[in-house]
């Protein structure tokens, strides 16, 4: 009686094992290493793991306030290669007006509604000026003119084409 009966398996145990043989599951990433379960008490585990691991920007995902701090905190680098102030002029009055707007949205649930601070906007475009005048020096001091070692610039392909060459 050293022989076991049969035993039922179903068709995806079945397909399992039979990965498991070919040696479909064998140098997977993370293979070997411990289940990381340190967040598990956050209902969010799931996405913000995700998010890490596709290095995905969630700041479409954030409410308007903090969506809008977010992007106050990147001003006035955030503006360096804009070329024209009244470029600037127009961002930054244009994120002013969505902050305008924002507060007139309710507040939701019983905490007390976020909010984000309005920008000056001469303040920022002379903070622009001098981040502008930061980084035009230092593009001035380029290398030295090496265009007659470059390649002419060639013919579009359908200019070659009909023209033979």
């Amino acid at each position: 009686m050293s022989q076991q009966p049969p035993r039922w398996e179903s068709p995806i145990e079945r397909a399992i094992r039979e990965a498991q043989e070919r040696g479909d599951f064998d140098d997977l990433p993370g293979s070997g290493k411990p289940l990381d379960l340190h967040d598990t008490n956050d209902p969010d585990w799931w996405i913000k793991r995700y998010a890490a691991r596709e290095n995905l920007d969630l700041g479409g995902a954030l409410p308007g306030a903090l969506a809008l701090r977010k992007e106050a905190a990147g001003y006035p680098e955030s503006l360096a290669d804009v070329s024209r102030e009244e470029h600037v002029r127009e961002i930054i009055e244009d994120y002013n007006k969505r902050v305008l707007a924002d507060r007139l949205r309710p507040a939701v649930g019983n905490l007390p509604p976020l909010l984000a601070k309005t920008l000056d906007v001469d303040e920022m475009v002379s903070q622009w000026r001098e981040l502008r005048a930061a980084r035009v020096p230092a593009a001035s001091v380029a290398p030295a003119d090496t265009s007659a070692e470059q390649d002419p610039p060639r013919k579009s392909w359908w200019r070659r084409l009909f023209s033979g060459a």
